[in-house]
């Protein structure tokens, strides 16, 4: 029996026939280098760390859920971003005027600078971020596996990481998603190895997190111990993970212990304190105001005009910056100096349902938006970013405008009673 192969010079050995064997297990070897095997409790688990920006990663999630047909396949996304990924028809689905009411501007406008940022990643280099968990989905559908969700809810990780920056925090990341909005700059190759071993939402939050080393617990750390808990959970005995390369070794010693899902998935309770102080401001302005009425009434007109002037001028300003139509930025003037009086109240909101029923979004806007929010002038055109700019603006335009015009206020105050 010859166990020859011919090769184009004639006749190919054992020898060769061993050495190309032998290449063969190496390259099964490199292909196994972003996979980890686990036993856990009799249960086989298999943790692909893949690399977002890589078209490699998905072609791997593709052979190994096939070769090794789990029961179950879990996927690094919560329930939203599943739906953002699956549903292409998710944004014509969105009801702006509802998400102005409910106070979910921002976390719609950080939703957009994501999809912004993955777009820019798509029409730069070809890539599809996420590819390899599209890839997972599909592959679960196709041999029949439980698809499991094994990330925290998005919300419920942004609310505890707002929980835990503090006032001068929550500044730095509004003006970092606002820059994200404004930044038209190529992302550069080395910034994109980076994001080979991160999710796009660590990915964006890098240089914030350097600054504020105590959000790697919400971002990181504590996404660490929702997934290993929710892996070690999927039902079956043979359980494939595909995760982000950067969380896998944090899984790897999280997966050992017992992790709270509840617990974890808490949204902090609002301290009492921020609440006394909103509304303890106003009180103060109006008494002040009151009281420079009583000592000098000319004065106290100063103080309202002060007021009038700052509150509404500087939200005006926030619209106008946003390009709002004109009775939106006469609504923006009227309401801010009495909506920075009440805390439940913004200008913002005001002024963006003004602007959402003056300039309805067309179904067009809603088509392009995840398009649109991908450049400067894209957020200035779409109607439904527009609104957007013009709740968010406005409201820092009328945050801006209590301060000067609390400012002054008091000045007078002071001169009056001096």
């Amino acid at each position: 029996m010859e166990e020859q192969i011919k090769n184009e010079q004639g006749v190919l050995t054992e020898d060769s026939l061993a050495k190309s064997r032998e290449e063969n297990s190496e390259a099964s070897l490199a292909n196994e280098e972003n996979i980890t095997r686990m036993n856990i409790e009799g249960k086989e688990i298999i943790l692909i760390g893949t690399a977002h920006v890589s078209k490699e990663s998905a072609k791997q999630v593709k052979e190994v859920i096939e070769e090794e047909q789990p029961d179950s396949v879990c996927i690094e996304l919560d329930r939203q971003r599943y739906q953002s990924v699956t549903d292409k028809n998710r944004w014509q689905k969105m009801d702006i005027f509802k998400i102005i009411k409910e106070k979910k501007t921002t976390v719609l406008l950080v939703n957009l600078v994501i999809s912004s940022f993955q777009n820019r990643l798509a029409k730069q280099f070809g890539i599809k971020p996420g590819q390899e968990m599209i890839q997972g989905i599909d592959s679960a559908k196709e041999i029949g596996a439980k698809l499991v969700l094994a990330d925290r809810n998005i919300q419920t990780t942004f609310a505890r990481v707002w929980h835990g920056i503090g006032i001068k925090g929550k500044l730095s990341l509004m003006v970092q998603i606002l820059f994200s909005i404004f930044n038209d700059e190529s992302i550069s190759e080395e910034e994109l190895e980076k994001m080979k071993s991160q999710d796009t939402l660590n990915a964006m939050l890098q240089d914030f997190t350097e600054h504020f080393p105590k959000l790697k617990k919400p971002l990181i750390d504590e996404r660490d111990q929702y997934l290993s808990q929710k892996i070690k959970e999927a039902p079956g005995n043979k359980v494939v993970a595909i995760l982000g390369a950067a969380h896998v070794p944090g899984i790897k010693t999280e997966i050992y212990k017992e992790h709270d899902l509840k617990e974890l998935s808490k949204v902090p309770k609002k301290s009492k304190a921020p609440g006394k102080i909103a509304w303890a401001i106003p009180i103060l302005i109006i008494g002040i105001i009151l009281y420079t009425f009583y000592m000098n009434f000319s004065a106290g007109i100063s103080q309202i005009t002060s007021w009038v002037i700052w509150n509404g001028g500087f939200s005006a300003l926030g619209a106008i910056i946003a390009l709002g139509h004109p009775l939106t930025i006469l609504t923006a003037i009227l309401v801010a100096p009495l909506s920075s009086l009440n805390p439940l109240l913004a200008a913002g909101w005001f002024a963006g349902i003004t602007e959402a029923y003056l300039r309805r979004p067309s179904v067009e806007d809603f088509e392009k938006l995840s398009e649109d929010a991908v450049s400067v002038k894209g957020f200035w055109k779409n109607k439904v970013t527009r609104i957007l700019l013009v709740v968010t603006l406005t409201n820092l335009g009328s945050t801006l405008g209590t301060v000067i015009g609390g400012a002054e206020v008091i000045r007078v105050f002071i001169r009056t009673i001096t």
